[in-house]
């Protein structure tokens, strides 16, 4: 019997040593992870020069928000030539959610579903200006579709509320 003690000390003692590392790991770990909540400042971008090249380049008059708040922040902006004529301006919200201006050439459906990021035509119009813009929802974006544009299909979607996409909307000018 003498034995078997010491084999159950060594065993207790394993296990304990075992516990105290796990502790000591879970204190390092929850240390070492950041524990900000606040969203990451995105930088501000300059795209006049992208919007002058795309005017210049698409087939269809390219759609830019004038007149936006300083609190609106331009975060994305990119032209593809190529195939679709594609032009794609972000923006984050003054309640720092997403927005953006997409427009392209390509079959409506498909390019309104990739933009919209799967939202779906609503029997919800919204008058802007003088253009009748359809609602779509459901998707990872809510989204506002204007397919009366010459040559190409306007969508303006995004994380942002209907209010703020409303706004981008009405700010939207051509040149």
């Amino acid at each position: 019997m003498a034995g078997s003690n010491g084999k159950q000390k060594t065993a207790r003692d394993m296990i304990l040593s075992l516990a105290l590392i796990g502790i000591a790991a879970a204190v390092v770990y929850f240390l070492s992870i950041p524990h900000d909540d606040h969203a990451p400042d995105l930088k501000r971008v300059d795209y006049r020069v992208e919007l002058l090249t795309a005017r210049r380049a698409a087939s269809y008059p390219v759609a830019a928000p004038e007149g936006l708040p300083n609190t609106w922040k331009a975060t994305s902006v990119r032209y593809q030539g190529e195939n679709s004529h594609r032009w794609h301006l972000g923006f984050q919200t003054p309640d720092g959610q997403y927005a953006q201006v997409e427009q392209s050439t390509r079959k409506p459906s498909d390019f309104i579903d990739e933009a919209s990021q799967g939202a779906s035509a609503t029997r919800r119009t919204e008058r802007i200006g003088d253009r009748t813009w359809t609602r779509y929802t459901g998707g990872r974006y809510d989204a506002l579709v204007l397919r009366d544009t010459p040559g190409s299909t306007t969508v303006v979607a995004g994380t942002a509320s209907f209010t703020e996409l409303t706004k981008m909307a009405a700010a939207l000018k051509t040149g």
